[in-house]
């Protein structure tokens, strides 16, 4: 992309559109990683070497994928081109908080709303509970199906300590019970799954699993985790990359052209120099700054510099 500014900082009207004097010009199309609807990226997702292994060895054995490495390393993208290549389905997605359960993750309950709908439709009403429940992305993901589904555990070591524990048991067991449904007074109800409004039945609370998911558990490496839970993972740690890596990822997203042109080359050189001296880079603000600084009319030493230095901040400082 040629860098095109269009805020001129001096509040009168900005650049006009070439086609129509009249209109301001209208803003350059987004990176293909900031278009909207959110469209999956897998196609573009490079593995790095040993991750092929590593996700094979998941699949084969039943066993959740603990992926380790900073942020932007594409570690959370693995799923999605697994899942596109073995057609999995949508990938459900849990996104932990130092806030997350293991209830709120296999299952929703809204006993108030239950209760507040009693009330309105006064004695002799409907007591059907299924409105109420709703099963969530670990539930979903351990409903009886013909194929394994796709979850995944979104920053694992963002989770209160005790949560990788918690997960023992239903990850080796691949079943859990709904309290719930297990003394109410119908045998089998049917619970909306996660992300959508497809219902599944569910017989005396009890759900098991019939495929074990291909779950991937992201970290960042911010903390350690028990023996317990790691013997129960493969694990994979993210290699810092190389100019040879980042090459591929830049010409899978942006195209041979760019990738080979001297202004990527320049970046990339700098983003491992950076990266080998320590700091924390993510690959996506590599790809931020080709993709508003390989164009054949890039902004001048200085505001090139600017941008440079904007779009590649570490990250371990505000």
């Amino acid at each position: 992309m040629t860098w095109q500014p269009f805020y001129s900082g001096t509040g009168g009207a900005g650049p006009k559109d070439p086609d129509d004097p009249e209109e301001p010009r209208r803003l350059a199309p987004a990176p293909p990683w900031r278009e909207f609807p959110r469209r999956s990226l897998h196609e573009q997702f490079v593995p790095p070497q040993g991750l092929v292994e590593a996700v094979n060895a998941a699949l084969l054995l039943r066993r959740p994928l603990l992926v380790t490495g900073p942020a932007g390393s594409g570690k959370s993208t693995v799923i999605e081109q697994v899942a596109a290549e073995l057609r999995l389905g949508t990938v459900l997605r849990w996104h932990i908080t130092s806030r997350s359960g293991l209830t709120d993750a296999l299952y929703r309950y809204d006993a108030l709303g239950r209760i507040h709908a009693q009330r309105l439709e006064g004695p002799g009403g409907s007591d059907d509970i299924a409105p109420f429940l709703r099963m969530g992305p670990l539930g979903t993901a351990l409903l009886p199906a013909e194929r394994p589904r796709a979850l995944l555990i979104d920053e694992i070591d963002k989770s209160d300590l005790d949560l990788p524990s918690d997960l023992l048991d239903v990850l080796e067991r691949g079943e859990f019970e709904i309290p719930e449904l297990a003394r109410y007074g119908r045998d089998v109800v049917a619970v909306r799954e996660w992300g959508g409004d497809r219902r599944h039945e569910v017989t005396r609370g009890r759900v098991q699993c019939t495929e074990f998911p291909f779950i991937v558990m992201t970290s960042n490496g911010e903390r350690e985790f028990p023996a317990a839970f790691l013997r129960r993972c493969v694990r994979f740690t993210m290699p810092l990359p190389t100019p040879e890596s980042l090459l591929r990822v830049v010409e899978a997203h942006l195209g041979a052209e760019t990738a080979g042109s001297a202004a990527t080359g320049e970046l990339i050189g700098a983003f491992v120099e950076r990266l080998a001296s320590g700091e924390s880079l993510a690959v996506d603000q590599l790809l931020n700054a080709v993709h508003l600084l390989s164009g054949g009319s890039a902004p001048d030493e200085d505001r090139r510099q600017a941008v440079v230095d904007l779009l590649l901040r570490e990250l371990s400082r505000a």
